[in-house]
């Protein structure tokens, strides 16, 4: 039933709603749709970064995601640049999103 009302509704609507859907009962939440899919285009766009986290932290309706991304090509670049070519990345899915908070680091060198 709920999963008809969520369907019957608008896009932002059908976001806030799945929102609230209970989420597995391990203790650890499963992934939401919208950090899937944006794990999943950052993966893409950088191949070799060393971590990529996404968290959804408009409570699961794709308003707002907090962005971490590890990778060498943001080596000698400023943070600004950075956060540029993230924002590059995303530039479809941020349409859809309220707001975006990105922090990106280079991996640590190891000798």
């Amino acid at each position: 039933m709920f999963q008809a009302i969520i369907r019957s509704t608008s896009s932002i609507t059908r976001r806030m709603l799945t929102a609230l859907q209970p989420r597995g009962l391990s203790g650890v939440q499963d992934a939401t749709e919208g950090e899937g899919r944006i794990k999943t285009v950052l993966q893409d766009k950088f191949p070799t970064a060393t971590s990529i986290e996404v968290e959804d932290i408009s409570g699961g309706c794709g308003a707002m995601y907090q962005i971490h991304v590890e990778s060498d090509v943001f080596k000698g670049k400023r943070t600004v640049q950075q956060h540029m070519m993230v924002n590059k990345a995303l530039a479809e899915e941020v349409k859809e999103m309220h707001g975006l908070r990105i922090s990106t680091t280079v991996p640590e060198e190891t000798s």
